[in-house]
C-alpha cells in the first residue's frame, strides 16, 4: 500500500492531520497536471498551476467535502473533477455580462499584434461533455483525465483500472464523438 493510499484512508477514517500528510505527496503531480492543463488553455488565463492545484485541493479536503476515494486513482480522477470544475467555472465568470461577456470583440487583424488563435470554447467542450457523460460514463472519466488534467493514455488507463488499449480506443471514441458535437454546435451557432 502507498503512503497516499495509507493517508487517504487516514482522512476517510477521520483523521484531522492526514490532509496536510496528503499535499506534500501529491502536490508535485498535481502541480504537473495543472500545468499542462493550463498550457492548452486560450492565452488571457488568469489562474496559474499553483493556485489551480490550491483551489482543487481545497475542495477536495473541505470540511463538507466527502473524504473516501478508494486509492491514489480515485483520488486523482476526484482532483481531475475539481480543476475542470474551477476552470469551468472560471470560463463562465468570464462569460458573463459584468465581466465583459456581453461586449463584442473587434477584429484586429489590421494591427500589428501577434496573438495566437483561441482554442475551443471551454463552455462548448463542457457542455458536449456533460451530454456524453450521460450516454457514457466511463469514456467520459478518460476525457476527462486527459483533457482537463493532461495524462497521458497509459497514465489515465492506470488511473480508471483499465488496460491501455482499451483506454486508447475508449479515447479515439470519445474525441470523435466531441468533435462531431463541437462542430454541430458550431454550425447551430
Amino acid at each position: 500500500m502507498s503512503e497516499v493510499t495509507r493517508v487517504l484512508s487516514a482522512i476517510a477514517d477521520g483523521d484531522p492531520h492526514a490532509a496536510d500528510r496528503l499535499l506534500p505527496l501529491v502536490y508535485d503531480e498535481l502541480r504537473r497536471l495543472a500545468a499542462a492543463r493550463l498550457a492548452r488553455e486560450p492565452a488571457g488565463q488568469t489562474l496559474d498551476p499553483t493556485a489551480l492545484v490550491h483551489d482543487a485541493y481545497l475542495r477536495l479536503v473541505a470540511p463538507d467535502a466527502p473524504a473516501h476515494w478508494d486509492g491514489r486513482a480515485h483520488f486523482f480522477a476526484a482532483a481531475a473533477e475539481a480543476m475542470r470544475r474551477i476552470l469551468i467555472d472560471q470560463a463562465r465568470r468570464k462569460a458573463a455580462a459584468r465581466h465583459g461577456g456581453g461586449l463584442a470583440r473587434r477584429d484586429l487583424d489590421h494591427l500589428p499584434i501577434a496573438a495566437p488563435e483561441p482554442g475551443a470554447d471551454l463552455l462548448a467542450v463542457d457542455e458536449a461533455l456533460a451530454r456524453f457523460e450521460r450516454i457514457d460514463p466511463a469514456k467520459a472519466a478518460l476525457v476527462k483525465l486527459r483533457y482537463f488534467v493532461g495524462l497521458t493514455v497509459p497514465q489515465a488507463a492506470a488511473a480508471l483500472g483499465i488496460a491501455p488499449s482499451t483506454a486508447d480506443r475508449h479515447w479515439a471514441y470519445a474525441r470523435a464523438w466531441l468533435h462531431a458535437e463541437l462542430k454541430k454546435g458550431a454550425s447551430a451557432g
